[in-house]
């Protein structure tokens, strides 16, 4: 699957949330949404997930506008994964992944969740309810839930946000593996710069609703005259006329 965005925007009351946004979410790649916090990001992915309806312009996925196509069939190849949506607390991780699992009309269902849990080391707390988890177990849970489906298309938003250095490794460890073994497009937003590095093929930049600048990680970096990506996207920022 590719997603298409075309010239779409959101505005809520007043406020211009998504400005006639454009880029091709390529098929097989990892495409890294990067901004600061209000950029537009988190409006973006709810409107490529078909949740929040574009004031204007369209999302394509395979050719098909999302808002018109038949949504359930192209929603039950995608998935999305935060650590900002929690799943329901009091019921256990089993639970939970049986519930999603149900959702998505996974077949076979039981051996997938047996799985992903070893995969994702949830074993010892399969049957604990979801709300007693640490952020770490909780990040892991949702990201086997984002899974469970073996979506064609993924959204990771800050996947690995509040995560200590070693569970956050573990965690883009897997996503690499995982994707060099599976047919899988991504969308990653991340404030995590070293992230972004080690697993986006090429990188969008927002501000402001906007994106001021496209490219590769090395393509970005050399552009704007800084030694890494942290520093390219402090420029970018904090840059009051940023060109796109």
């Amino acid at each position: 699957m590719d997603i298409k965005v075309k010239n779409l925007s959101k505005k809520f009351n007043n406020f211009l949330a998504v400005d006639n946004i454009n880029f091709t979410l390529e098929k097989n790649k990892t495409l890294g949404l990067l901004g600061s916090n209000g950029c537009g990001k988190t409006t973006s992915i709810g409107m490529m997930l078909g949740l929040i309806t574009p004031t204007s312009g369209e999302v394509l996925i395979n050719n098909k506008n999302i808002n018109n196509a038949n949504r359930n069939e192209l929603l039950s190849r995608m998935n999305f994964a935060s650590p900002y949506i929690e799943l329901p607390k009091k019921l256990t991780v089993r639970q939970n992944l049986e519930v999603y699992g149900r959702l998505y009309g996974v077949n076979d269902l039981k051996n997938r969740i047996s799985e992903i849990s070893t995969d994702l080391n949830l074993n010892n707390f399969l049957n604990k309810n979801t709300g007693e988890l640490s952020s770490g177990q909780k990040n892991r849970v949702s990201l086997a839930k984002s899974l469970i489906n073996k979506p064609n298309v993924l959204f990771l938003d800050e996947p690995t946000a509040s995560l200590d250095p070693d569970i956050g490794d573990f965690v883009r460890e897997y996503i690499e593996v995982y994707k060099s073994k599976n047919q899988i497009t991504i969308l990653l937003a991340s404030h995590n710069m070293r992230e972004v590095e080690r697993l986006c093929d090429t990188v969008i930049m927002m501000k402001e609703g906007q994106i001021v600048d496209r490219g590769t990680c090395k393509d970005l970096v050399d552009r704007h005259g800084r030694d890494n990506l942290e520093d390219t996207f402090l420029k970018i920022v904090r840059s009051e006329n940023e060109l796109a």
